[in-house]
């Protein structure tokens, strides 16, 4: 429903979206009349003011030439008479030219005022054509509402029927059951819907009784997934609980939701799934699959009828997180690798840094021994040098020594050496 307020008065009413569409319609076609009568009217001016001002041109051209005519021809009265007669003709010729012009220009007014009919024409055919198909669109809109609200009520009558049909079904199941039959009949019922439709959708699951009551309890089954490469990417433990309407102490839900936890954890799945027909008479329960996962992580109750849509649901979610699952797995693999990797270089590094640490002690040893020696023959060549020295001493001083040296301060050898020299030069 829409709300307008009247512009007068200031009241508020409320109207349906049919009569909100003939007001938008009454106001548009108003507009647009109005719009149209004012281009009209527009046009029609504009056209008789062409009019007039091409006339008023054409008079006003036709009267200057009149008058240049008349001067002409008060100039030349005075020629010959064959002069007179020719302007007369050419007067009469530029008259007639005139008159053609005028006639054109008349003519070319009525084809625009046509035009502008004709554009006029089809803007309205134009503007009927858009109104038309509205009303059309309308219509159609209005008719698949319908259909739709019509299809809805169909089905949401065919699925109020179908649940009381599996109400009334379970009520007599539950009343043909006796004490003992009550939890294995559900299991049973749980067991045939599952294998029904194993083959087409559940090809590669796994759902089996779970028997492992190693750790003093166990759950009813387990349903586990695993993608091509052996990855698991969902499971689920489920328990399935029922009891008499007679049964004078009844059980509710919450009672099975610990132990169910504790099933799950042990036998490490992911969901926990209670499928209950306790607390019949329970609108939280009987509005279908109920969320418990505030309570204890990844629960869920439901009636027995929820039992397939509920896997179908859950593996479908983690269907899409396989992909994730696949490459954390990858990651696992390849951390694996890394740690060997790593354990291997740590120990290559150690062995690594044994045998340099030995061989650093044979080279500082080596270098020890080097450097002894070098000690040792710097010594031999200080030794050495030294004895260059005292060589490169001795042979200077047996350079400079003479005879004249030796015989210094001994004259017996002065003497001596006097008479070699005597004898000699004798």
């Amino acid at each position: 429903m829409q709300e307008i307020k009247c512009p007068n008065c200031g009241k508020v009413f409320s109207v349906d979206e049919a009569g909100y569409a003939a007001i938008l319609k009454q106001v548009h076609d108003r507009e647009f009349e109005k719009e149209l009568k004012r281009r009209e009217d527009a046009l029609n001016e504009e056209r008789e003011n062409a009019v007039e001002l091409a006339v008023t041109k054409a008079e006003a051209k036709k009267d200057k030439r009149i008058a240049e005519l008349e001067h002409q021809l008060e100039t030349v009265k005075a020629g010959a008479k064959g002069e007179l007669e020719l302007a007369l003709a050419e007067k009469n010729l530029k008259l007639s030219e005139k008159d053609s012009e005028i006639t054109k220009l008349k003519g070319q007014i009525e084809l625009d005022k046509s035009i502008a009919e004709s554009a006029v024409k089809d803007a309205v055919q134009q503007k009927d054509s858009e109104i038309m198909k509205l009303k059309n669109d309308l219509e159609l809109e209005q008719s698949k509402r319908q259909l739709s609200e019509k299809s809805l009520k169909e089905a949401h009558d065919a699925e109020l029927r179908r649940k009381d049909e599996q109400i009334a079904y379970y009520r007599d199941f539950k009343a043909r059951q006796s004490t003992k039959m009550v939890g294995e009949s559900l299991e049973q019922h749980c067991m045939t819907e599952f294998e029904r439709l194993r083959a087409t959708a559940f090809r590669s699951a796994y759902f089996e009784k779970d028997n492992d009551a190693r750790s003093g309890s166990k759950g009813d089954f387990i349903y586990r997934e695993a993608g091509e490469d052996g990855t698991e990417f969902i499971s689920i433990m489920f328990e399935m609980k029922n009891e008499m309407d007679a049964t004078a102490t009844k059980h509710r839900n919450e009672d099975f939701f610990k132990e169910l936890d504790k099933d799950r954890r042990e036998k490490g799945c992911e969901y926990a799934v209670l499928v209950s027909l306790l607390e019949a008479d329970s609108e939280l329960y009987n509005g279908g699959i109920v969320d418990v996962s505030h309570r204890y992580e990844k629960m869920y109750v439901i009636r027995p009828q929820f039992f397939i849509p509920l896997i179908t649901i859950l593996r479908n979610a983690a269907l899409n997180s396989l992909s994730y699952k696949q490459e954390l797995a990858q990651v696992k693999n390849q951390n694996v690798d890394v740690t060997n990797f790593e354990s291997s270089l740590l120990d290559f590094q150690a062995k690594f840094g044994n045998n340099y640490r030995i061989a650093k002690e044979h080279f500082e040893r080596a270098i020890e021994e080097i450097d002894k020696t070098i000690d040792h023959l710097q010594k031999v060549k200080d030794a050495l040098l030294g004895s260059e020295r005292q060589l490169r001493l001795a042979n200077d001083k047996a350079q400079d020594l003479s005879i004249k040296k030796l015989t210094k301060d001994n004259p017996t050898m002065q003497a001596k050496f006097a008479e070699l020299k005597d004898g000699s030069e004798a």
